[in-house]
């Protein structure tokens, strides 16, 4: 059930020590939902955090995502470097 959360945190961990400053969502809000009445609220606010960032890391099985499709949408949108795992 948690598999993307690890999945995130590890392709974090990678890029931390490649040199990247990250942001990783699904640790941010991980398990709080539920508190706000669902996630809408947190992917709300991480596609603020997107609109700032200068590049977005798509994991695979992105496609799966309904907040990582808009998460690739506001960067496409903002023209942020895209990278994939």
């Amino acid at each position: 059930m948690f598999d993307n959360i690890i999945h995130a945190r590890s392709a974090a961990l990678k890029l931390w020590n490649e040199g990247w400053a990250v942001i990783c969502p699904h640790t941010n809000s991980m398990f709080m939902g539920s508190l706000l009445g669902g996630d809408e609220k947190f992917i709300e606010g991480d596609l603020e955090i997107v609109k700032r960032c200068d590049t977005i890391y798509m994991l695979s099985g992105w496609e799966g995502s309904m907040g990582a499709r808009r998460e690739l949408a506001e960067a496409r949108k903002h023209g942020l470097e895209i990278l994939w795992e």
